[in-house]
C-alpha cells in the first residue's frame, strides 16, 4: 500500500512512498512550506483520508 501526504491547499504530492513517516518528518524536508503554492504547513494539522484504489501501478 503507497501513503501520500498532499498539500491542503493546491493538492501537491509533498510525499509518495510505501513506508509510513510522521508528517514532522516530510514537512521538515521542504522547511515547511509547500514547495507547489508556499503556503505554510504544520504537523499539527493534518486530515487522514484512506481509500482504495483499483487498478495495477507499474
Amino acid at each position: 500500500m503507497t501513503y501520500e501526504v498532499a498539500c491542503r491547499k493546491c493538492g501537491a504530492t509533498l510525499y509518495s512512498g510505501f513506508e509510513l513517516r510522521s508528517p514532522e518528518d516530510i514537512l521538515r524536508v521542504s522547511e515547511y512550506r509547500c514547495k507547489r503554492c508556499g503556503v505554510k504547513l504544520t504537523a499539527q494539522r493534518f486530515d487522514v483520508h484512506i481509500r482504495k484504489l483499483d487498478g495495477t501501478f507499474t
